[in-house]
């Protein structure tokens, strides 16, 4: 009868096992067969009370998010109708908690009556970060359960409990004995409760939601002003809003109303283009780690030690994700003074994590003393990955790479961390190509989650595979490039600024380009961006493109200048704009320059609109994009997406430059790069050069982007 549920008695209890791997998402057929238990232990006279838990697995991980959309996702019973005939049990019935109870697996667990988790369980609802609302009575149950303003906190977190959190909270009502079996524990706790003669579903502790936690009433603009001050952070999101009349709605309806009012709120931001933009990002990301070629048979190579070279700010970021999962790491520096500096700045880095509580100061200690500083690549010998993150340079990378060759062990992995530079041409300085991969860690490493993985023509597979399960071991989101100039993200980067320095000249200033992109959602502007990673890097980044000068004089020029006077960004005190601490403001002598440019290079100068700003940025972006996929630099078109989010602070609520170009639809985003290639004369014609791949796209009617 049953093919995803293990249904059995003990004595009066019935246990509902779940075991849909690998996490017991709540697809319609689980949800069917969830039913039909129920109702059978519900009808059989000997049952007393009922037990729901995963059988060998995760409690549950949720609803099936690839139903979404599906007739499958509303087919009766939908998880809301399911849950309510649940809540409505005459037998008491006890969610088992273990590994995960996450948003429609934790609505699972609040209608049952009683709840008993596994110390090491995690309990939560991230709806959020697909740009939802638990939808199948979370917002209407925990409000019950823990108060609103506590519900409206974890909600709109979308971050995990820990089991004791959730027992403090009153998410659960005890926890299982750290040696003792989950289900045991369970069924101990049903047979007190029978003993007890314990309701089905007792008294909600907050059956008035909107009574405050002090005993008072929420004020009544509670709502209103929580929205208010979170305004900025949800810039452009519409989940969060929603989050809050969801459970204003638990505080102002009786139960039934309310778990209508938050079916009507989650079926709007279902539909929601922010919330297909999210499920989007979701599923590259499941995407991003399948490669042709490389499955789970392929034998990978043991990394038990990792060297890095270079101790600055990048080499000390990138060497502390090695530490932090428990892998020894050389630092090797040419100087003590550099090596000292670089320590001594992770063991600050630490000591802040230690501060905030993230770590025992016995982690700390135990971090540090993974790290040895050596300025001798002999120390480098017996490392089974190597990665150089020295100067920016060529030259520099090579003489680094053919040290590493003399001195490294055969099978050893030689990564680079180099942003721009040809991975071809560093591995060919050794006489082991097969080896050489790229590592692009993103500033600061220790926290940057995105990874561009860049697969030389001579990568071995097990070398690409390795890296990129190492990737995933560090807490990192591995996009697998191939090498051109600056791979996806800053190939991408330089066409999305040239158009920004170049609106400078034509007529818009600094902080009106800076604006319409953050009204967009991105985190900044990418003026703003220059001024804070350095317009110095930003210089040295673009050399191999300064060939272009001799058809574009104008390439890049406001930037140049601002080099030249060595006007660096935030470090110097000056770039695109003045800042005075954290305090930014706009430079009245920018404009001069810009002006004065602009005449010596004979550019008209004009009133540029936003919308202009918006088009002449976005789509080069966007045209960038379909032709780094159309090369195969890019697997596929969720890796750019990706690669963008993680890295760069394009919104994910828009999923990407090219799901925005979806979006945007892409006979728009070729009619305008079409119009600005007429309309900017020879400079259109040099830079305003539709992809081939888009042209193909619109021309046969397609709305996705894709090589297939």
């Amino acid at each position: 009868m049953y093919t995803l549920i293990d249904y059995s008695l003990d004595n009066e209890l019935a246990l509902i096992g779940l075991r849909r791997a690998p996490v017991n998402a709540l697809g319609h057929q689980l949800r069917l067969e969830i039913q039909a238990a129920f109702q059978q232990a519900s009808a059989d006279p000997a049952v007393k009370a009922l037990i729901v838990y995963g059988r060998e697995l995760p409690f549950c991980a949720g609803a099936d998010i690839a139903e979404f959309g599906d007739a499958a996702f509303a087919a009766s019973p939908a998880l809301p109708e399911l849950l309510i005939e649940l809540a409505s049990s005459a037998k008491p019935m006890v969610a088992a908690v273990g590994g995960l109870a996450l948003g429609g697996g934790l609505e699972l667990a609040l209608a049952c009556g009683y709840r008993i988790a596994e110390p090491k369980a995690r309990l939560g609802f991230p709806e959020i970060t697909l740009g939802l609302l638990p939808g199948a009575g979370g917002t209407q149950r925990l409000p019950r359960l823990v108060g609103a303003e506590k519900a409206v906190e974890l909600i709109l977190s979308g971050q995990l409990l820990n089991a004791k959190s959730a027992l403090d909270l009153g998410i659960v009502d005890r926890l299982a004995g750290a040696a003792d079996s989950l289900l045991d524990s369970a069924c101990a706790f049903a047979r007190e409760l029978l003993g007890q003669s314990a309701p089905a579903f007792p008294a909600y502790p907050h059956a008035e939601p909107g009574v405050a936690t002090s005993g008072a009433a929420l004020p009544a603009d509670f709502f209103a002003d929580y929205a208010a001050s979170k305004a900025a952070q949800w810039h452009g999101q519409v989940a969060p809003q929603g989050v809050l009349d969801a459970v204003q709605a638990a505080c102002e309806l009786p139960l039934a109303a309310g778990l209508q009012r938050e079916t009507e709120l989650f079926d709007a931001l279902l539909e929601s283009p922010q919330s297909k933009a999210l499920r989007h990002l979701f599923f590259a990301e499941r995407e991003a780690g399948k490669v042709p070629g490389i499955d789970a048979s392929l034998p990978l190579r043991p990394i038990a030690k990792v060297a890095v070279i270079g101790a600055g700010t990048m080499g000390g970021g990138i060497a502390m994700n090695f530490a932090n999962i428990g892998i020894p790491v050389v630092l090797l520096e040419q100087k003590r003074e550099a090596l000292d500096r670089g320590l001594a700045q992770i063991r600050k880095n630490y000591e802040i994590s230690a501060k905030r509580g993230k770590l025992t100061q016995e982690q700390l200690e135990q971090r540090m003393a993974l790290l040895q500083g050596s300025l001798d690549y002999a120390d480098l010998a017996d490392a089974d990955l190597v990665i150089e993150a020295v100067f920016e340079s060529m030259e520099v990378k090579r003489q680094v790479f053919a040290t590493l060759d003399e001195v490294c062990k055969p099978g050893a992995i030689l990564a680079s961390n180099t942003s721009t530079l040809d991975i071809d041409q560093i591995a060919a300085c050794t006489r082991r190509p097969q080896d050489v991969i790229g590592l692009h860690f993103f500033s600061p490493a220790n926290v940057m989650r995105l990874l561009e993985v860049v697969r030389g023509k001579q990568t071995a597979l097990d070398v690409l595979a390795t890296a990129l399960k190492l990737g995933k071991q560090i807490g990192k989101l591995p996009v697998v490039s191939g090498v051109c100039y600056g791979f996806i993200g800053n190939r991408m980067l330089e066409p999305y600024s040239r158009e920004a320095y170049r609106l400078l000249l034509e007529g818009a200033t600094p902080a009106q380009v800076d604006r319409v992109l953050t009204d967009l959602g991105l985190n900044m502007g990418v003026l703003s961006m220059y001024d804070l990673v350095g317009i110095d890097v930003g210089y040295l980044i673009r050399t191999p493109m300064r060939a272009v000068l001799a058809e574009d004089p104008s390439y890049c020029r406001l930037a140049d200048e601002l080099y030249t006077l060595g006007r660096y960004g935030q470090k110097s005190g000056r770039g695109m704009y003045i800042y005075e601490g954290r305090e930014r403001r706009d430079d009245p002598e920018v404009l001069t320059m810009a002006e004065r440019l602009a005449g010596e290079l004979g550019i008209q100068r004009r009133s540029i609109s936003d919308q202009e700003i918006h088009d002449r940025c976005l789509f080069m972006l966007i045209n960038e994009g379909i032709q780094i996929l159309d090369e195969g630099i890019a697997l596929r078109a969720g890796d750019i997406d990706l690669v963008w989010t993680c890295g760069y602070g394009f919104p994910t609520w828009l999923g990407g430059p090219l799901h925005y170009a979806e979006q945007l639809g892409l006979e728009r985003v070729l009619s305008g790069i079409r119009q600005y290639r007429e309309q900017l004369g020879a400079y259109g014609e040099l830079w305003f050069k539709p992809a081939a791949l888009l042209e193909q796209l619109v021309a046969a009617g397609k709305t996705r982007i894709s090589k297939d």
